[in-house]
């Protein structure tokens, strides 16, 4: 199964990026994850440019999605909402054919960043997301400065990303086999 990380902070030391990254190392057999690289590269969503051939990023990142089984989204609060480069990326793939009904998986890296987390949550579901709610989790990263293996290496954090990708892998496994049955 395929699935596609996306990280809504663009710090080279993000502590989203450290959580995506552990779940690479930590994904069961059966899943590929792979992380997207280019969402800095996203013009600002312009309905104008939003056309039967958008701009080549934008391309990118749904065929991206597309060729995805399910999404990771791990992004950080800022000033209460939704970082301002993963609410551009949402925007535009609210009319992408791509995007509707793909399984997705948010982790929160932060137990204060509850504002951001429900507002993510919500958009994703206006955008008929099926929102894997048993995978989706709040991790107590703050201020412990771990990087990716130390995610992975600490017993109470792996476990929780550990049984949400089983989560995940269980749900997008389900839906596959009810594809194929058609």
């Amino acid at each position: 199964m395929k699935i596609l990380a996306i990280c809504g902070s663009l710090r080279a030391r993000s502590s989203n990026l450290a959580v995506l990254q552990a779940a690479q190392m930590l994904a069961p057999r059966s899943l590929e994850i792979t992380l997207f690289d280019g969402l800095e590269a996203l013009p600002h969503f312009n309905p104008d440019r939003d056309t039967e051939t958008p701009p080549p990023t934008v391309l990118r990142l749904r065929e991206a999605i597309g060729h995805a089984d399910g999404l990771l989204i791990c992004s950080p609060e800022y000033a209460r909402g939704i970082a301002g480069v993963m609410k551009n990326a949402l925007d535009w793939l609210v009319s992408s054919f791509e995007f509707p009904d793909k399984p997705v998986a948010v982790i929160n890296a932060s137990q204060r960043s509850t504002h951001a987390d429900a507002a993510l949550r919500l958009t994703l579901q206006t955008m008929s997301a099926r929102l894997i709610e048993d995978a989706s989790i709040t991790l107590p990263l703050l201020g412990r400065n771990l990087d990716a293996a130390g995610i992975a290496e600490d017993p109470e954090l792996s476990s929780q990303v550990q049984t949400a990708l089983e989560h995940m892998e269980h749900v997008i496994g389900d839906q596959i086999a009810k594809q194929q049955s058609r």
